[in-house]
């Protein structure tokens, strides 16, 4: 999949000046920041090695990191105002919607859609998802997987009542998958990668052509409403731009730096990297963007998962745009 925001080396160094000079949203680049905490919520071998890696971590105020491995718990943590800044896939915050949850959507990173992947067992006859009929499919509920895995059943003419769907987290997951408690399952994220190296588990299908790529970044509304926290979130943000930037080139540093937080093999992350759907990016909010997340928000309601219609335009949050959109080349 081709990202929606290429980056090459001219525009990257177009965009060095357009950053040096814009400084964070809402304040004067000299503005001190050095009495702002952000609490970040992160998930194991993402943001806060990728920053570290990457030579951005240096920030002017201090970063109070949460690890909270999925999207609905970030947005949980925002609602109960315990973090400013979350992200994860569009599906969370659907719900979101349809709960009037407080939560804001401020960017959006594009990111490896052949991790997100259906799997089977090395052992089971499964070749195709009409095989999945009668039997046990794992997912992770409200998730990418969720999606996907309901979508991919509806184009073989079944649906979660012709298979024993079983609810898990990412972990729970591996280790059902390894004891064989499971005959297949949908799952992202370097578990699913471990079920394919450690389990021998084969890939039936991935979320290419299922999902648009679109992970959104989640911002509390009470972080962006102050000017110093929403200073701080505009530095952070152009800071994880430069970062999913530099991991297109060095993506070598990246996986060391992954592989001591997660303890995922260095060669494993690297597979999955040369393998990408494509390069890894962080823009702005766009038209095309809210787009998308309507026609998922519509799908869960088409399939029965939502009780009801759920409008995401009003999460969409554009104020951090003009720092976020790269220069025309």
């Amino acid at each position: 999949m081709t990202s929606d925001f290429p980056i090459d080396r001219r525009r990257l160094l177009q965009a060095a000046a357009g950053w040096s000079a814009l400084g964070a949203v809402g304040a004067a680049p000299a503005r001190d920041l050095s009495g702002v905490t952000l609490r970040v919520g992160t998930y194991k071998g993402l943001w806060r090695p990728l920053l570290q890696a990457s030579g951005q971590a240096n920030t002017p105020y201090k970063i109070d990191w949460r690890e909270l491995n999925n999207g609905v718990l970030h947005i949980e943590a925002i609602n109960g105002d315990a973090l400013d800044l979350g992200s994860g896939s569009e599906i969370p915050p659907v719900f979101a919607a349809r709960q009037k949850s407080s939560v804001r959507l401020v960017a959006v990173t594009h990111e490896d859609l052949n991790n997100q992947a259906t799997l089977a067992r090395k052992d089971s006859s499964i070749r195709r998802i009409a095989d999945f009929k009668g039997k046990r499919v794992g997912y992770v509920r409200a998730t990418t997987s969720h999606y996907y895995l309901a979508r991919q059943l509806a184009e073989a003419g079944l649906s979660f009542s012709d298979i024993q769907a079983v609810s898990l987290t990412p972990s729970d997951g591996l280790s059902a998958f390894a004891r064989g408690d499971l005959d297949a399952w949908a799952i992202y994220g370097y578990n699913g990668q471990l079920a394919r190296t450690q389990y021998g588990a084969r890939t039936i299908k991935t979320g290419v052509g299922y999902l648009s790529g679109n992970f959104p970044i989640y911002a509390n509304p009470r972080a962006l409403d102050d000017e110093l926290r929403r200073a701080a979130l505009g530095d952070l943000l152009q800071r994880l731009q430069r970062a999913f930037a530099w991991i297109n080139g060095n993506f070598l540093a990246y996986a060391r730096a992954q592989s001591a937080e997660t303890r995922v093999p260095v060669g494993d992350l690297v597979e999955l990297f040369n393998g990408r759907s494509g390069d890894y990016s962080l823009g702005p909010v766009t038209d095309a963007v809210v787009r998308s997340h309507q026609e998922v928000a519509d799908t869960f309601l088409k399939i029965g998962v939502l009780d009801g219609p759920a409008d995401v335009k009003p999460l969409w949050d554009r104020r951090f745009e003009s720092v976020l959109r790269l220069p025309a080349a």
